[in-house]
């Protein structure tokens, strides 16, 4: 089995396209106005509009924005890298600026405009390092 993708699901898709384009770098596939992809080497991150939740059962299927539970995670090369180059366009999103976790990894966390949170991590110790990279 291989985890290939996450929606998101919004109710301002060009607004979360923007935003993700910035952060990552990455230009979206812009399939529909109700449907976007950013692709990267082992997934996708996918946008779609609440409006494509009809395809799946209706409105009642999920809620755009009202996420609490999952956090997007992206292994970046230098998080304090990505955080001095981003640190003006997430400056009002920033949850956590890098710091050092228990498990080795330093982490940036912030939120989307649709606070969803978003995770960009590079292992830090020995033991992170060789776990992602014997991965």
């Amino acid at each position: 089995m291989n985890l290939v993708s996450i929606r998101i699901i919004t109710a301002n898709v060009k607004n979360l396209v923007t935003f993700y384009e910035h952060i990552t770098g990455l230009s979206a596939i812009q399939y529909t106005p109700d449907f976007a992809e950013l692709k990267m080497q082992s997934t996708t991150l996918a946008i779609g509009s609440t409006n494509t939740l009809q395809f799946f059962g209706g409105d009642k299927v999920a809620q755009a924005a009202q996420n609490r539970t999952a956090i997007i995670e992206f292994r970046v090369k230098d998080v304090d890298e990505e955080y001095n180059k981003l640190a003006e366009f997430i400056q009002p999103y920033i949850v956590q600026k890098p710091t050092l976790m228990p498990w080795g990894n330093k982490s940036l966390l912030f939120r989307d405009p649709d606070e969803n949170l978003v995770n960009f991590f590079t292992p830090a110790t020995q033991e992170a390092i060789k776990k992602f990279d014997s991965a």
